[in-house]
């Protein structure tokens, strides 16, 4: 069942202008191996991790170095999730995410989908 989608536009030139600006961001938004990749990709993970957290339904529990965007052998993108972030989404229910990126000219885009696997039985009236 979706629990959760989000979406999330990102300006590139805009972006690597923020990059330039204040270069800590590549430390505080991204995880290590993502930090070497270009403006452009890094926007349309950017995209990404703002899109997952709208598929969660906010930001509580979950840190941006928690979130990787990486490959699949395919070249499909998926989210690769550690620490406080991973228990997070977990705790929420959530069993699949479900990734789309896109970049092109000046524009990245990312959807997400959350899914949570149906939920336990309960018995009314059984204490």
């Amino acid at each position: 069942m979706i629990v959760g989608i989000g979406v999330d536009l990102v300006d590139v030139p805009r972006f690597e202008q923020q990059l330039a600006r204040t270069p800590r961001l590549l430390e505080r938004l991204f995880a290590p191996a993502e930090r070497v990749l270009k403006p452009r990709s890094l926007a349309a993970r950017y995209a990404a991790k703002e899109a997952l957290i709208k598929a969660l339904g906010g930001s509580d529990g979950v840190y941006w170095t928690d979130i990787e965007v990486t490959p699949e052998p395919s070249g499909r993108p998926t989210f690769t999730l550690t620490g406080e972030t991973a228990a997070t989404v977990a705790a929420r229910g959530v069993t699949a995410l479900h990734l789309s990126m896109s970049h092109d000219a000046t524009l990245a885009t990312a959807y997400v989908i959350a899914e949570a696997g149906p939920a336990e039985p309960t018995r009314e009236g059984v204490a």
